[in-house]
Parts: structure tokens; sequence; C-alpha cells
């Protein structure tokens, strides 16, 4: 057997998950899993069964698949193949002395065969690594949940250290500011909109450790603090201060806001659709929007953005709206994670 200093360690890069396909029953298929998870519906199992099997699941897969549609590639949806290619990406950074493997919550590579590969490989110790710079209930916590439970369901558990989120890392920072200044130079936009993946308003709240602090105030993403460390909403405005003091960006000509919410709810603010029109509204032409919640591109990237919110633009006066690709894999990231990976985890350094 090997010295404990010398023995591989797994890695498992974690993310949400995509359908099998574009079809309307492989769409079906995958939002009944994703969305019957209670960390991104939290309401009770069978209000949440019956708002899926009523409401949900009877008229949204046909939609999604038409949306999916229009991203889908040669290489399947791009969520799989830039995961796909990110993996092979750290794993040459982080050479033998690691197991590199991509894996979904819903859908495959699933976290289980993640899993069985590592113990097949004779590997003990397992990095978890969630694919979501900020920390969300319902990415982050699920993400990890998942991998706390197919770890949990074998026979010989092994040991897990779990990477946190790294929205103020340099090398995410970096990274993104370098496709966010690239995306500047081409477009000379009149405004820059940064758009990150919106969560309920609750989800924050219930991370204040204190009662008094989320949402309480206009200022209260103003800082970090005891109160709002955990806050997806104050993560996102501390990422978006990272960005904009890199690329010396006017905060008169630069908004932060949040996409893809659901149900009827209220979800953080401001809303990405509404701020796109707004935009278009007073009189600004051209924008740039990046997305730092997301390190691949994907479904609310190319479509919910590049295509969709391009079209909203447009139609309420605007004349371009470009859109910033993810860091997907590049070599850059790729390096860049596994720097990441290496600084929180131990066993790696």
């Amino acid at each position: 057997m090997a010295e404990f200093g010398q023995e591989r360690v797994g890695v498992v890069l974690v993310n949400t998950g995509t359908p099998a396909s574009a079809a309307v029953a492989d769409v079906r298929r995958y939002l009944g899993q994703f969305l019957n998870d209670p960390r991104v519906i939290d309401i009770p199992a069978w209000q949440r069964w019956l708002l899926l099997h009523f409401i949900i699941l009877r008229f949204r897969p046909a939609k999604s698949a038409a949306a999916y549609r229009k991203i889908w590639t040669d290489r399947g949806s791009p969520l799989l193949f830039h995961g796909q290619d990110l993996a092979q990406g750290v794993q040459a950074a982080l050479g033998e002395r690691a197991l590199v493997r991509l894996a979904f919550q819903f859908g495959d590579p699933s976290i289980p065969a993640a899993f069985q590969a590592f113990a097949e490989a004779g590997i003990t110790r397992v990095c978890v690594v969630p694919l979501f710079p900020q920390y969300a209930a319902a990415s982050t916590g699920s993400a990890v949940q998942a991998a706390i439970e197919a770890a949990a369901a074998r026979w010989v558990i092994p040991s897990l250290h779990v990477v946190p989120p790294f929205w103020d890392a340099p090398e995410f920072l970096d990274g993104l500011s370098a496709h966010l200044q690239a995306a500047i130079a081409h477009d000379a936009p009149d405004h820059v909109v940064l758009s990150f993946h919106g969560v309920p308003e609750h989800h924050c709240t219930q991370t204040d450790v204190t009662g008094q602090h989320c949402l309480k105030a206009p200022t209260c993403c103003d800082a970090l603090g005891a109160a709002n460390a955990s806050c997806y909403r104050a993560q996102c405005f501390a990422t978006a201060r990272g960005l904009m003091a890199r690329l010396q960006l006017d905060p008169a000509h630069t908004t932060v806001a949040f996409q893809s919410r659901l149900g009827r709810v209220p979800w953080i603010k401001p809303y990405t659709d509404v701020v796109l029109t707004e935009l278009a509204a007073k009189g600004v032409r051209k924008i740039v929007v990046a997305e730092p919640s997301f390190v691949a591109d994907c479904l609310e990237t190319l479509e919910e953005i590049g295509m969709r919110g391009r079209e909203d633009f447009k139609a309420a006066g605007g004349e371009d709206l470009a859109l910033v690709r993810s860091l997907n894999a590049d070599p850059e990231w790729s390096q860049g994670l596994a720097q990441i990976i290496q600084r929180s985890c131990a066993w790696l350094a």
C-alpha cells in the first residue's frame, strides 16, 4: 500500500447537470430530478410533487427542450463537454497524484459513478469541488449534500474535503476579467451588465446568522461581514467589486443583476430581464453582459442571455448585446482551478 503522502486523491468536479439530449422526454426527466431537489424548490414534499406533476412538468419540458435545441452541438450539451474538457485540463495540471472526474447531480456522468471509479483505483481520499463560484444552498449546498450522500452510501466511506466557494479567488477573477476586457475592447459598449443567477430572497435571509442584516437595507451587500459571509447575493456583489476594480469599470455604467427566476416568490433584485429593457429605454445602445456565477457556458448563458436577452434588448430599442463567454476549459482557467484546489486541499498541496 502506498504511504499516506503518496496516495492518489480523487477530485470530483461537481455541477448541477444537463439533459441527455434536447428531446422533450429527456428534458422532462432532467427537470423532474432537478426541480424535485428540496434545496431548489424548498416547499413541503407533497406541495413540490403537485407543483411538478400538475404544472411544471406538463408545460415546461417542451419549452425548455426548444431552448436546448438552440444550443445543442455535435458534442452534445455545452455544459457537458466544457466540463469534460475542464476535467482533462485539471487532470493535466495536477498530474498523477490525482484522479479527476466530472460529475453531475442530475444526469450522467453521475456522482456515484465518480466514487465508484475512485474506489476501483484504490482511492480513499476525495476532494469535492462544486463548480459554483458563490455559495447558494440550491447549488453549492445541494452539490455537497449529494456528494456526501454518495460517499456515505459506499461500504468503505472515503475521507472527504470540500473546496469552498471561490468568488474571490484571484485565478477566477483574473480569468473572467481577461474575458470581459477582451469583449469591452472588441464591442466598445455603453454599459456593462454583470448578470448572476438568481435565488429566492429567503435563500439569502436564511444565511443571516443575526437575522437583522440580509435585505434589511439597500446597502446590505456593500461589504461582507459575519452576518452575510455566506449570503449568495453578498458574495455576488463582492465578485462584481473584484471585477470592477481590476478593469476600473465606471459604476455609473455598470449594473449588477440577477437572472433565471422561477415561480412567484420574490427573488433577489434587480432582475436582469428588467434591467436590459430599462437600459434600452434610457438610450443605452450597446451593452456587454458577463455572467460571473457560471464557469461554463450553458442554457442560462447561451440561450437565456445570448439569444433571448439580446432579442429583448433590441426590441426595447437597443442596438446590440454582446455575451462574454464563460471560462469553460481555457488552459489558464484549468491551471487556475487546479491551484485553487491545491490551496484548499492539503492532500494535494
